[in-house]
């Protein structure tokens, strides 16, 4: 990156050019938290012996359907794992499969894997979550199942969704991989029907280190999930469908359910700290946070911000690179929409989906998570007003 020659005052000031960071330390994007209770938890179930999926999976996944208000969960390994099993579990070869073009690969390619063919769609541009009405004109009789993501712990448009498969006959998979805690009119995304799907990788709201659930209402679908995580198995050695090894251990289900009991309480500092943010940022020219849907509670896995380009002298990358140097943590998701992935580009061909194309060379992501203090909250909004004005036009 070079110095901008026309601006010498207003970019002297930045880290990335000898200034002082905005922040003494490096502050991470994402954060593990882990007290010694946890360890204690993992250390017990390893001198235990019984470290496969057992007793405290089965815990852990009653815990779990419980708070999040659903009849059943099941635990799997990965957030991957959990979308694949909720696809083979509802979708046959050759089923189309509504799915936003904004969001990690995982949404589509494993609606790929089980056969069926994911129809990209366009993001709504506040929101950043699935344009329901895009979806709608999208719908062709091969049309099976729609996958709205609940974006960076923000809501999806819950009630046109569920209008929208009401219509058309079509299965609901939420992706929620991002979304533990989030809220709609109330209700946690955990408890909508027909299937949502979660992640626990370390940088979710909750870790099992790797790991995953899967929760439903739905009685039947329970149990093709339970078979389809475990080889398919009814009873040892009988095997009734073709099924997958994606079982969760009891070392990760002890980790798991530690984590679960404090996060309604990670989930507030979340909401408080974003909130923080977003106040600060109303200042700011040129800044757009990812707005929540009318009836929704985000859980805010993360604060993410639109740019608006044309107010700046520069693009995105430009703009977290001198953040980065100030010590602010800052994520880019996601910078290449799905369309856009070589792997579907091949056989897609020229898709037009603006607001998610758009959106891929607008948005950053800022931590909000339980473990930055007031200090590293002022200090993030001392680096993006630095950088703002360094970049602003005029």
């Amino acid at each position: 990156m070079q110095k901008a020659p026309t601006m010498p005052e207003r970019w002297r000031h930045l880290a990335a050019y000898g200034g002082t960071p905005s922040s003494p330390r490096p502050i991470p994007i994402a954060q593990v938290m882990l007290e010694e209770a946890d360890i204690d938890a993992v250390v017990q179930v390893l001198r235990s012996g019984q470290l496969r999926a057992g007793r405290i999976c089965q815990t852990f996944e009653e815990a779990f359907a419980a708070q999040v208000g659903a009849r059943y969960a099941v635990s799997v390994s990965s957030g991957t794992a959990a979308l694949h099993i909720a696809y083979a579990a509802t979708l046959e070869p050759g089923d189309e499969v509504l799915v936003p073009a904004f969001t990690f690969f995982a949404t589509a390619s494993m609606i790929s894997a089980v056969g069926a063919r994911p129809i990209f769609c366009d993001v709504h541009p506040e929101t950043f979550t699935l344009d329901v009405e895009d979806a709608r004109r999208r719908i062709t009789p091969r049309t099976r199942a729609i996958v709205p993501v609940h974006l960076f712990g923000n809501p999806a448009d819950v009630a046109a969704v569920q209008a929208l498969a009401e219509e058309h006959n079509l299965v609901v998979i939420w992706d929620a991989a991002q979304a533990h805690g989030a809220r709609y009119q109330g209700q946690d995304v955990g408890g909508l029907d027909h299937l949502v799907c979660y992640s626990f990788y370390p940088t979710k709201h909750m870790t099992t280190g790797e790991g995953g659930m899967i929760t439903t209402n739905d009685p039947h679908l329970y149990e093709r999930c339970r078979l389809l995580r475990d080889h398919g198995q009814h009873r040892r050695y009988e095997h009734v469908l073709l099924g997958y090894n994606y079982r969760l251990t009891d070392v990760m289900a002890a980790l798991g359910l530690r984590q679960l009991k404090r996060l309604p309480a990670w989930v507030r500092q979340r909401r408080q700290h974003a909130r923080y943010l977003i106040q600060a940022f109303r200042s700011l020219p040129g800044l757009h946070v990812q707005r929540e849907q009318p009836g929704g509670e985000s859980s805010f896995n993360l604060l993410t911000v639109a740019l608006d380009l044309s107010r700046f002298t520069h693009g995105r990358d430009t703009f977290v690179e001198l953040l980065r140097a100030e010590n602010i943590g800052v994520g880019v998701h996601y910078p290449r929409p799905l369309h856009w992935q070589p792997v579907y580009r091949k056989s897609y061909g020229h898709v037009r989906l603006p607001v998610a194309e758009a959106l891929s060379q607008r948005v950053f992501s800022l931590p909000v998570h339980p473990a930055l203090t007031q200090e590293d909250l002022a200090a993030i909004v001392r680096g993006v007003r630095k950088v703002v004005e360094a970049l602003i036009q005029g």
